[in-house]
C-alpha cells in the first residue's frame, strides 16, 4: 500500500482542503470530452476535499471517487449525501473497488505522489477500468523542472522523493517525471494530449522558483 499516513494528518490538521474545480481539468473535460453530450460515468483517483465533484455534477456525470483518507472520505460523505455510496477509501495503486467501466477516469496530483512503480500499477487499474476510447486525464503531475527536484530524499527510485522542509514536506513521497516517464506510464494508452507547464515565480522570489507539471489526456484504444 503506497498511500502515506501523513496525507491524514494534513487533512486532521484542515490543511490541503482545496475546494474549487481545477481550471485546466475543466478546459480538458470540455475540450476532450465533451460532457454535455450524454451522460457519463466518472471516476476520480484521489479525490482529496472534493473539489470537482460540483463540475462533474453540474452536467449530470455519475460521479465515483477513491481517496485513501477515511477523514476525507466520511467529510465527503456528509457533504454529498446523494453519491456517499460513490465515495471509498482505498488504495488507487492497489485496487479500484467500483464495479463496470468508465467513459473518463481523472486524476489531479494523486498518483504523482508515489513510486514509479505505484503510479504504473495505478494506471494498469485504471486502463482495465475505462471503456473502449474511454479517457484518462491527469492535471498537475510533477516535473523533474521544479525547482524542488534537487533537493529532498531519494525514496525508493531517484525520480521519487520525500521531504522534510518546503511545499513537499510530510506528504509521503512525490514523484518527478521527465517527458520519456510520461510516455512510459501511458504505453497502453494512445496519448491525445501532453502538456509540460512550466512557471517562474518573480514576485516574491523565493527558493522555489520554478514550478512545473505535466498534464496529459489520453485514450483507450483496444482495436
Amino acid at each position: 500500500m503506497e498511500f502515506s499516513e501523513e496525507w491524514e494528518e494534513r487533512y486532521r490538521e484542515n490543511t490541503n482542503m482545496s475546494i474549487w474545480p481545477w481550471s485546466d481539468l475543466v478546459s480538458y473535460v470540455n475540450n476532450y470530452v465533451k460532457p454535455l453530450n450524454s451522460q457519463l460515468r466518472v471516476l476520480e483517483l484521489g479525490c482529496g476535499a472534493g473539489a470537482n465533484i460540483p463540475f462533474f455534477q453540474s452536467f449530470n456525470a455519475d460521479y465515483f471517487g477513491i481517496d485513501g483518507s477515511n477523514i476525507i472520505i466520511n467529510m465527503l460523505k456528509k457533504k454529498f449525501p446523494d453519491i456517499k455510496d460513490n465515495l471509498k477509501v482505498g488504495d488507487i495503486t492497489n485496487e479500484i473497488m467500483f464495479k463496470g467501466e468508465f467513459d473518463l477516469i481523472i486524476d489531479r496530483s494523486a498518483l504523482t505522489h508515489n513510486s514509479t512503480k505505484g503510479i504504473k500499477k495505478g494506471l494498469d487499474f485504471a486502463y482495465e477500468k475505462l471503456k473502449n476510447n474511454g479517457k484518462f486525464i491527469g492535471v498537475g503531475w510533477f516535473s523533474t523542472k521544479c525547482s524542488e527536484f534537487t533537493k529532498g530524499q531519494i525514496n525508493g527510485d531517484k525520480s521519487t522523493k520525500s521531504f522534510q522542509n518546503g511545499p513537499f514536506a510530510n506528504i509521503g513521497t512525490t514523484h518527478f517525471a521527465e517527458k520519456f516517464h510520461m510516455i512510459d506510464f501511458f504505453k497502453k494508452f494512445k496519448i491525445l494530449v501532453l502538456d509540460h507547464k512550466i512557471i517562474k515565480k518573480e514576485i516574491p522570489e523565493n527558493e522555489h522558483t520554478l514550478v512545473a507539471t505535466w498534464d496529459i489526456v489520453a485514450q483507450k484504444n483496444n482495436n
